[in-house]
């Protein structure tokens, strides 16, 4: 793949996946406590924060529809990540179990369409960031352009689909904001 310069125009907002993007992936997470944040992150929102970029999140929470975790756990796991992220704009998930087959669950737009409604923005002025098929695969849908951050959870089939691929958070930032070249 070559880096390509320039592949973003000048996004609108930026909207990331939670778990195995922002903050360490632990299933069913609703304990506060075990936040912790991803190398970057925070630098990463400091960086379109600077930038007067408005930000939020889209996760999937199927924990809360499998009956794992409430949501209110889920609310409480989010509060802790927007304190040590130094606070984003809008955070949105997805409550339902993947065989509910909900308009909100990635990889469907509903959650990216929703945020972008929530920050003033066009879902296609977008940029979302995140390390599963399933989160490009929604800013696809919604019109949005994605960018796939690779980790371990992250499927070989996955990284060679996309177009877009950074190898760390505040690489795929940069680009987006068109300071550093993505893969392409």
């Amino acid at each position: 793949m070559n880096g390509v310069a320039g592949a973003f125009d000048p996004v609108s907002a930026v909207l990331f996946d939670r778990d195995g993007t922002l903050v360490v992936d632990v299933p069913y997470n609703g304990d506060p406590d075990r936040v912790r944040l991803l190398p970057g992150a925070r630098a990463a929102v400091a960086l379109l924060r600077e930038a007067g970029v408005p930000t939020g999140v889209v996760s999937n929470q199927s924990g809360i529809g499998r009956g794992c975790l409430t949501g209110e756990e889920v609310a409480r796991v989010n509060h802790r990540a927007d304190r040590l992220l130094g606070g984003l704009g809008v955070w949105l998930y997805c409550p339902h179990a993947p065989w509910e087959l909900c308009p909100c669950r990635k990889p469907r737009p509903g959650l990216i369409v929703e945020a972008a409604r929530r920050l003033g923005v066009r879902p296609e002025r977008c940029a979302v960031i995140g390390d599963i098929g399933a989160d490009v695969l929604a800013a696809r849908a919604a019109g949005a352009r994605g960018v796939l951050v690779p980790n371990a959870a992250t499927l070989p089939a996955e990284v060679e689909q996309e177009r877009w691929t950074a190898p760390d958070l505040l690489t795929a930032v940069r680009a987006v904001l068109g300071r550093e070249e993505v893969a392409s």
